[in-house]
């Protein structure tokens, strides 16, 4: 499956750097996901490519217009020729996980990201052309750049061939088959290092051992590290 992406943004060389880059770069490269940058300068109002306003009833910053916003937009859908899936990275949004890269990887719409900057985005925006708000956290950003290359980079992996071993997206931490806990620990070569060694079940070739391991250490570091991910803990 194909994905497309596009991304509305005032600063396209710093999500271009991004989409180039390990996984985006390389599942572009493959044809297994696609995605073009728009500058929203570009459909900024007058000879200054004029963007942003004062908010009105005063207050700190500056807030973007909704012109430019709706003309990008319209402009990108335009050139697709169907409509997108509306995203906005904002505090405000639904919180995403696992569930909803899943739910993006599955996307037969293109996904169409607006990346807002300053004070935020005038309210218009939301109303008039949908965009569905989107958090990767309890925090605020300078802009929505890096939320937008998170979601993509955890939706991108999920898509079919992106990854050479199908296991590494099915095995993750919070994938449908790890029952909502913790991934194990995972070690590597050299056995030994700085006094600190692999455990001996990894090294042993028991497979059912190896399993039963993983499990104990999956539940031990979520009830560590994640209490609230297992039933009746505390969040």
């Amino acid at each position: 499956m194909s994905l497309h992406a596009e991304i509305v943004t005032l600063f396209p060389e710093f999500v271009t750097a991004g989409l180039q880059t390990s996984i985006l770069g390389r599942a572009q490269a493959a044809g297994h996901f696609t995605c073009t940058v728009t500058d929203l300068r570009e459909f900024g109002l007058g000879a200054y490519r004029r963007v942003d306003d004062e908010p009105y009833g005063g207050g700190a910053g500056m807030v973007l217009r909704p012109e430019p916003v709706f003309a990008a937009v319209e402009a990108a859908e335009s050139r697709l020729g169907v409509p997108c899936r509306r995203l906005m990275p904002s505090p405000q949004g639904r919180p995403f996980d696992h569930r909803m890269a899943g739910e993006l990887a599955a996307e037969s719409r293109p996904l169409l990201f607006l990346c807002g900057h300053y004070e935020g985005v005038d309210e218009r925006v939301r109303l008039g052309l949908g965009f569905e708000e989107v958090s990767i956290g309890d925090y605020v950003l300078t802009g929505g750049e890096l939320p937008a290359l998170v979601i993509l980079d955890a939706a991108v992996r999920l898509l079919e061939g992106v990854l050479g071993d199908a296991r590494s997206a099915s095995d993750d931490t919070f994938a449908p088959g790890s029952e909502g806990i913790l991934k194990y620990p995972q070690y590597t070569r050299p056995a030994a290092f700085r006094g600190m060694e692999v455990p001996a079940v990894l090294r042993s070739g028991n497979h059912a051992e190896v399993e039963r391991w993983r499990r104990e250490q999956s539940t031990a570091a979520t009830r560590a590290k994640r209490p609230d991910l297992l039933p009746g803990g505390d969040a």
